[in-house]
């Protein structure tokens, strides 16, 4: 059932989008894409060209317009509807991008490749899609084999770790609240289970543990809520990992910088200072918040 849950979140049903009607209909009505002040691109039929112009009709209200031809983007088939990886696109474009990563969200599915990137949108959910029983899915699948997932790029990293011998990288970035925090974890949750040292001592995988607890710690000290994230991270940081010649964990070791400190005194309006004030506060007696001044938050 739970597998049932996962699969979802993870796999597209060709059956569905291999539809000859739809690609029957997208070919007759020469359908493209044209601007959208409400939603930046909307479908509409290429009714007739004149000079650098175009007319075209909106496929939601049916209404005519003129438009710059150089304003219209091309319009995959649909037989690439939901595609995985958006460089397999017949037609590369802004308005194609957008509108496969919306119709993948719309579907659950959250993480999309773009050639050797992994494009990932915030669920602002949980997902069933980081269980154990989902690494064991990726670990050692080739990237292909699999649906796009955090996962398949860190077995990808780990494997060419161990076959070439050489460090690899792999970089979190985007904009306040896209995920870089969450799918961070998600990269350590992964490399501490497949990586584990399986020592069998009481310290069995110790190392692992300090490297996964050791986020909530951090946090605290260096996330604040924002306006756009309640756990927004207010530094940077790097994380090695390193492992020995047969792929297990034996140390790892995190810097810190760009810690904003100016946080620590002023804060916008709606935002707040960091975590662990609030910790203190929340662990404070009375007595001691009477003495401190401290006023209820």
């Amino acid at each position: 059932m739970a597998q049932k849950d996962a699969d979802k979140y993870l796999y597209v049903d060709r059956n569905v989008i291999n539809n000859p009607l739809a690609q029957a209909d997208w070919a007759a009505k020469k359908l493209v894409w044209v601007p959208s002040e409400k939603n930046g691109f909307e479908p509409a039929s290429l009714k007739e060209e004149v000079g650098d112009e175009a007319i075209v009709e909106l496929a939601e209200s049916g209404k005519k317009v003129r438009i710059n031809k150089d304003d219209i983007q091309k319009m995959n088939p649909p037989k690439f509807s939901k595609v995985e990886d958006m460089a397999e696109l017949t037609c590369l474009n802004e308005a194609s991008v957008l509108h496969n990563l919306k119709e993948r969200y719309y579907s659950g599915l959250i993480y999309t490749y773009s050639g050797l990137f992994c494009v990932v949108i915030n669920p602002y959910k949980n997902l069933p899609i980081y269980s154990e029983e989902i690494v064991e899915m990726y670990k050692g699948k080739k990237r292909h084999e699999m649906p796009p997932h955090i996962y398949a790029i860190t077995d990808t990293a780990y494997r060419s770790m161990m076959q070439d011998r050489e460090d690899q990288s792999i970089l979190c970035t985007g904009e306040s609240g896209a995920g870089k925090t969450e799918n961070t974890k998600k990269v350590i949750q992964y490399l501490a289970h497949v990586a584990s040292s399986h020592k069998s001592k009481k310290d069995q995988g110790e190392l692992e543990r300090q490297l996964l607890q050791a986020n909530p710690i951090l946090e605290a000290f260096g996330n604040a809520k924002t306006v756009k994230n309640d756990n927004s991270s207010r530094f940077g940081k790097f994380i090695r990992i390193n492992f020995d010649v047969n792929g297990y964990i034996v140390g790892a070791n995190i810097e810190t910088y760009l810690l904003e400190k100016s946080r620590a005194i002023r804060q916008a309006k709606e935002e707040r200072t960091f975590h662990i004030f609030y910790y203190l506060l929340t662990g404070a007696g009375e007595h001691l918040k009477n003495d401190l001044l401290l006023e209820p938050y």
